[in-house]
């Protein structure tokens, strides 16, 4: 298992001062984010360390950052971006799915073979009518991640924190029964998970019965931690929005059992990425806080994994 980084949480380091940052900390590899170039859409996302319209055009450009990368003695886990490409909003889920296109040729061009994304989803439609979107919108980015030897690894993540995503979040793959069914929709083997166990703990779900049941789907790993408080929770309950009685959090800091965790993915003799992802607030009032954060999370995480 190798340890890296969501680069992200590096917004307003340029795409050679992140590679430094992550290098000289000490990590295996990076996920990138790959957001279009400026266009910033919530909070952790609009940022872009690697431009992938420019490296499907520019084979001088795709030089400079594989040999870069090579340099640092690291490696790219994946390209990322995250957008919803069901948007109830006809012409920005088109936008999302070209650039998301882009991402995937890009991520075959430089040799990384993985992108990480969402599924996305109408929030004001059921599941039966996002499974029908669905159907209409993935096995062509499938097929074409196929023909690029690219994995595209969905996160599971429900978006839903708030009342902008209210009521039905915008990312449908965020439970094992979805999963079921939309592996059994595109069972090829470039479509899988990037899973991260913090969406469970305010869910009610069992994250280690996932690592043991859809082991083989299991591409990519996010390390990112959730509090859930009872106290908040016994006030508004379910119903309410789940940031009213949950927090992100860095790992070690919540509720997930990483002990359980990275064993159960030893278990399965998972051997690829598993980056940090930092969406802790306590950690955002200056560059310095954001470092010490990805430091705590990885001294944390070396007691799991060397």
């Amino acid at each position: 298992m190798k340890l890296g980084l969501v680069s992200a949480i590096l917004d307003g380091w340029t795409f050679e001062e992140m590679l430094d940052t992550v290098s000289e900390m000490g990590f295996q590899c990076v996920e990138v984010a790959c957001w279009p170039q400026g266009k910033a859409e919530r909070r952790y996302a609009g940022v872009s360390h690697i431009d992938c319209e420019r490296i499907c055009e520019d084979d001088e450009y795709t030089a400079y950052v594989k040999n870069l990368v090579a340099s640092k003695g690291i490696e790219i886990s994946s390209l990322a971006f995250y957008p919803n490409v069901l948007d109830a909003n006809e012409e920005k889920a088109n936008a999302a799915i070209e650039h998301l296109k882009a991402v995937i040729k890009a991520s075959g061009k430089l040799g990384v073979g993985m992108v990480t994304t969402f599924i996305g989803k109408d929030q004001y439609k059921t599941f039966e009518e996002n499974i029908e979107l669905f159907k209409a919108v993935w096995p062509g980015l499938i097929a074409l991640a196929e023909e690029c030897g690219v994995k595209v690894a969905i996160e599971n993540c429900p978006m839903l924190f708030g009342a902008d995503q209210w009521p039905g979040g915008q990312n449908l793959m965020c439970t094992p029964a979805i999963y079921r069914k939309l592996f059994e929709l595109i069972p090829s083997p470039n479509f899988g998970l990037n899973f991260d166990p913090s969406h469970y703990v305010w869910q009610g779900l069992d994250y280690l019965k996932t690592v043991y049941d859809f082991s083989d789907r299991i591409f990519h790993i996010h390390f990112k931690d959730i509090k859930l408080y009872p106290e908040k929770l016994a006030e508004c309950g379910v119903l309410a929005y789940p940031l009213d009685y949950m927090s992100p959090k860095i790992p070690g800091l919540g509720d997930v059992n990483w002990g359980a965790f990275v064993s159960a993915l030893n278990d399965i003799r998972f051997n690829g990425c598993a980056v940090i992802e930092v969406e802790d607030k306590a950690f955002e009032s200056c560059s310095e806080d954001i470092l010490r954060s990805i430091e705590l999370s990885k001294r944390y995480l070396n007691n799991f994994i060397y």
